[in-house]
């Protein structure tokens, strides 16, 4: 198959920095962590801290139609205020296209939690005829991506990806691929989330997933450091818009980066463990390098899946040592894990995470892995960024996604090339 380029030409984001994508990475790249204690959860939950939006940063009614704000769960106020941005970013509305050539896929790992919560809750008060009319389609996990289309009257490709924490990097890797095979001409692709609930934080931490360092929220989310007990739960929503590089080009657009590699795999071993060798997270970023035609050496920097939890982040350690060499075999290879600072935003974790690359590209500025200060043994040597940024010059960028049920995926951005 002759395979179409694929380019950046727009993003958008809502994250615990903030809205908008300078936001995000002016924390990212001076190290600023942004987990605090959450607001609105139950005293008798034992975890209390998370990447929470706080209502001064985020009014849906500054960005949304009041009616349309009310009649949507949090998780699709923030995908849809990242897709404005993303879309007035690349100029998509204005661009030209062929409506049926234009798609959406922008997926949310669990959906409407909050208005499950609340609606479940009246039930529970006031029986069953109590519940909102709308609690179907604003609950349910693609309805972002549908009131993207009805939003911008884009009329292709229209769905959602449900991989758990792979969501977001599934939803931009499909999109790719429908570009790439002709399917479409342009795609707003990502993930969105809003899990920051009772069901939602209380499951989680039933589970033993997350950190429990509630003294030092700033603290908590510590990848590959020994002292590490969890992730830290975090709400969100990143966009990205592809696009056809040559019709990218007749428009004029602004081109971020090229999209060159994306990788799949299962780990077919646990439903929430990875595999402890690491053979999955290896085999996803095998295949996204001979998707991209690259070797090991041309990747320069490794945006980690990196949750802070003990098995999860030596297994990812050890696969990426097994392909790229460790630090005394390739010393130009950065990796870290910017989850210590926005901490896990579940199925907006990879396409925030893809932004960061994109920006490291742009900026030759590495974002560091914070609250590294006593490296596990057991996790490979690596160099991982601790604590500061650091300059370097960044061709291209690969970052992985890990999910319960032993999803993984793996993109390759690189800098564009005219």
């Amino acid at each position: 198959m002759n395979k179409r380029r694929v380019v950046i030409t727009g993003l958008g984001a809502v994250t615990p920095y903030g809205v908008g994508v300078e936001t995000l990475w002016e924390g990212v790249k001076n190290g600023k962590s942004c987990i605090k204690h959450a607001e609105g959860l139950d005293e008798r939950n034992a975890v209390k801290i998370a990447g929470q939006i706080k209502d001064d940063q985020f009014n849906p009614e500054d960005y949304l139609d009041k009616k349309e704000a009310k009649r949507m769960d949090r998780f699709a106020q923030f995908g849809m205020v990242a897709a404005n941005e993303a879309i007035k970013d690349a100029g998509l509305d204005d661009a030209g296209y062929d409506p049926y050539r234009v798609g959406v896929i922008v997926s949310s790992a669990a959906g409407g939690f909050i208005t499950l919560e609340k609606n479940v809750k009246a039930i529970l008060e006031r029986g069953p005829m109590k519940c909102s009319p709308f609690t179907i389609p604003m609950m349910i996990a693609d309805i972002a991506s549908g009131r993207i289309s009805m939003k911008h009257g884009y009329k292709g490709i229209n769905k959602a990806v449900l991989s758990a924490c792979a969501t977001g990097t599934h939803s931009i890797g499909d999109s790719f691929r429908a570009i790439q095979c002709g399917d479409a001409d342009a795609m707003v692709a990502g993930g969105c989330e809003a899990t920051i609930c009772n069901i939602g934080v209380g499951a989680f931490s039933v589970a033993r997933t997350l950190s429990r360092r509630n003294d030092e929220p700033e603290k908590a989310s510590r990848p590959y450091d020994k002292d590490r007990d969890g992730f830290v739960m975090s709400e969100g929503a990143a966009v990205l818009i592809l696009e056809e590089y040559e019709a990218a080009k007749k428009r004029g657009a602004h081109i971020y980066a090229e999209l060159v590699g994306y990788g799949q795999s299962a780990d077919a071993y646990d439903v929430v463990a990875p595999a402890p060798d690491g053979a999955g997270a290896e085999k996803s970023m095998e295949f996204a390098l001979q998707d991209a035609e690259m070797k090991p050496q041309d990747i320069q920097y490794i945006n980690t899946h990196g949750t802070s939890t003990g098995l999860g982040d030596k297994a990812e350690s050890l696969a990426v040592a097994r392909i790229f060499g460790d630090q005394k075999e390739n010393k130009n290879l950065y990796v870290s894990s910017t989850k210590s600072m926005h901490g896990h935003m579940l199925g907006a974790t990879g396409a925030t995470e893809s932004i960061i690359c994109i920006k490291t590209i742009n900026e030759n500025i590495v974002p560091p892995t914070i609250n590294l200060d006593n490296q596990d043994e057991e996790v490979a040597d690596l160099n991982y960024v601790p604590h500061k940024a650091q300059k370097a010059d960044v061709h291209a960028a690969l970052t992985n996604s890990f999910g319960f049920g032993g999803h993984n995926a793996t993109l390759i951005f690189k800098e564009f090339e005219g």
